[in-house]
């Protein structure tokens, strides 16, 4: 598992990406990642999600919502 600085320092960078992908703000960004189910697999120690790059965690999330949508 990551060390928390270097956890947050991840999120901020995905929560960026997700933030200019999407034309929403940072801070809506934040809530998005934080209330995805991707969120929850990324602090599971099991899945390891947290070791994939900052793009590949920003399209699960992505993926994600576009599965709630439809």
């Amino acid at each position: 598992m990551l060390k928390p600085l270097l956890m947050w320092n991840k999120i901020g960078r995905i929560a960026l990406i997700l933030s200019k992908r999407l034309h929403i703000t940072p801070l809506r960004a934040l809530d998005i990642f934080y209330t995805s189910q991707v969120c929850d697999r990324m602090h599971s120690p099991k899945e390891e999600l947290y070791t994939f790059s900052d793009e590949y965690i920003a399209d699960e999330i992505i993926l994600e919502l576009r599965g709630k949508i439809m």
